[in-house]
């Protein structure tokens, strides 16, 4: 008996502390998305979230932890939201099409997730402080669009391009629509339009068409 009772009250401990943990990290988002991220700090998180700092110093070990925190959180949201979209779509065409209607998809959703990780990005690219897992977060949703592009390519649906480039493109495309006052329903249909003409091969090419990464 002592027992259960023991298991249980660790695990409503440990469903509380993973609640709290939750709840900083969506304060912190907020904040940021709001703020910038040069205003934003750990006392400033705390009154949002209705706690004291000494809390937030409890579950992360200061700001540039939380803010990982932050990051890995946004990224795996966006990859849940996004990859059931677009798994199984064929052909490549169909996946590019779908993989941008939901990134925008993702972005109205969740608009200050991805305010923020603008907010981030840019503060830490100009402080030149990107770290090797701000980058390996990052590559997450570069990854799933260049495996789209190349497959297009290697199947004859996309024209030659440099895939690097046409990845960069896109995404930063997408991320307009978190800097941007746009509805995102329209924004997305002409994202849709504008990348299927710049990707697609055109009528007369033979299949197995490819270009350099």
């Amino acid at each position: 008996m002592r027992s259960k009772i023991s298991t249980t009250d660790q695990d409503r401990r440990s469903f509380i502390e993973q609640a709290r943990r939750g709840q900083i990290i969506e304060c912190a988002i907020q904040a940021i998305a709001e703020l910038g991220y040069a205003e934003v700090s750990l006392a400033k998180i705390a009154r949002r979230a209705q706690i004291s700092t000494g809390v937030i110093s409890y579950y992360f070990a200061g700001k540039e932890d939380l803010i990982r925190e932050v990051m890995t959180h946004v990224y795996a949201t966006g990859d849940a939201f996004v990859r059931p979209r677009v798994e199984g779509k064929a052909p490549a065409r169909d996946a590019l099409l779908a993989f941008i209607e939901a990134s925008v998809g993702f972005v109205a959703a969740y608009p200050q997730y991805l305010t923020a990780m603008v907010e981030i990005i840019a503060s830490r690219r100009a402080a030149r402080v990107v770290s090797p897992q701000d980058q390996a977060m990052g590559d997450i949703r570069r990854d799933a669009l260049t495996r789209i592009l190349q497959s297009g390519q290697a199947s004859g649906e996309f024209r030659a391009f440099r895939v690097s480039v046409m990845t960069d493109v896109i995404i930063e495309a997408i991320d307009l629509a978190a800097i941007r006052d746009v509805e995102p329903g329209p924004f997305a249909k002409d994202l849709v339009d504008l990348f299927d003409h710049a990707t697609r091969a055109p009528a007369e090419a033979a299949p197995g068409i490819t270009g350099a990464a």
